[in-house]
């Protein structure tokens, strides 16, 4: 088993990676100290493949476990939706020291987080990603929330989980599309933050599909990044930032495209690009790292070309992006692969950019 830790003092945390991890969270929330009720949260799909192994290893290991079952979809990421299971914790009398698990991806981890954030004032959680993308990107580094119809995740907290338990095996069950938006995460770490990875991802990108070795490497190298990016920087007061690549204009595609219509990695490997063409544009980088990061997001099948939106309501939604500060607006951008910078950039050099696709 790899374990990678998130340093943050008396909040550290576990990132347990191994295969047939599902069986053992019980017994590994005892080594931890848990006891007694968990609320497991899923959705339909997940509940159905892994919500028995999960709560076998939870009565196994002296837990009294149960289910809340939730609908499965972005659009479904709500304050309305969330209130149903803190009616769920009620009825079950769950009590401050008693953990809920998330378990299923992106989705059910952000509102789980968010619900265990504002619960009593905060609940202990622990979350079980079962997607690729919430294995190397959501379920680590405690943002948890909910969406508003005028922007994704605009009403949530920062909030830690106590552990993440991350399986590859129930990718087995995960449909390519979904396999593939999680790559989209999964090469953003190589271009932030480490070009020697991004070249295995390059050399590699025929076998990541796969769902082998090179994957289960490509999960563990992600988590390693943003477990030292999130160490360094909790609360995204600077370096944290840098993990927002291709987001701002990802978010805004979700947003106006309608959530649900794009996944979030289909959505984040089209803001990649579009943050490439960009860097390049403003004279950040040159036109062979467009091309690269084209490269490597089209040979895993993901997207690079945006919708059409009026450029009017793509920078409208832009700017209501949570991160947007005092009215600019700044895009993480590409100086070169393995290196980013935060950059401020005004309307018309948007304009120029949606004007040119």
């Amino acid at each position: 088993m790899r374990t990678i830790t998130v340093e943050l003092g008396e909040r550290s945390y576990p990132i347990m990676i191994k295969s047939g991890l599902l069986s053992e969270v019980g017994a590994r929330m005892k080594d931890l100290g848990f006891k007694g009720k968990a609320a497991v949260v899923t959705n339909p799909l997940v509940g159905d493949l892994y919500a028995g192994e999960l709560l076998k290893s939870l009565k196994g290991s002296g837990f009294s476990p149960f289910l809340i079952t939730l609908p499965d979809g972005e659009e479904y990421k709500t304050i309305e939706v969330a209130t149903t299971v803190y009616d769920a914790l009620i009825e079950n009398t769950m009590e401050r020291n008693s953990p809920i698990i998330a378990l299923g991806g992106g989705v059910i981890g952000d509102l789980t987080g968010f619900v265990a954030a504002t619960y009593l004032r905060g609940v202990p959680y622990i979350q079980v990603p079962t997607t690729l993308l919430s294995q190397v990107d959501s379920s680590v580094g405690g943002k948890t929330a909910v969406n508003h119809p005028r922007g994704k995740n605009l009403i949530g907290a920062f909030y830690q989980p106590r552990a993440v338990f991350i399986d590859p095996d129930v990718l087995k069950t995960l449909d390519a599309r979904e396999v593939r938006a999680g790559l989209a995460e999964v090469i953003k770490y190589g271009i932030i933050r480490d070009p020697a990875f991004f070249a295995f991802l390059e050399e590699n990108s025929s076998k990541l599909l796969g769902l082998g070795a090179e994957l289960t490497r490509a999960i563990e190298r992600s988590c390693e990044i943003k477990a030292e990016v999130v160490g360094a920087d909790e609360t995204e007061q600077g370096l944290r930032s840098i993990l927002n690549l291709g987001h701002t204009f990802g978010h805004a595609i979700e947003a106006l495209s309608g959530y649900g219509t794009y996944k979030h990695g289909e959505a984040v490997a089209i803001g990649m690009y579009l943050a490439a063409r960009l860097s390049a544009a403003l004279g950040l980088c040159d036109s062979g790292v467009v091309e690269r990061v084209k490269g490597l997001v089209s040979s895993v099948g993901l997207p690079t070309e945006p919708p059409e939106f009026a450029v009017e309501a793509w920078i409208e939604s832009m700017r209501l992006d949570k991160k947007v500060s005092s009215e600019a607006m700044r895009f993480v951008l590409i100086k070169r692969i393995g290196t980013v910078s935060l950059e401020v950039v005004g309307e018309e050099e948007l304009k120029a950019l949606y004007a040119g696709l």
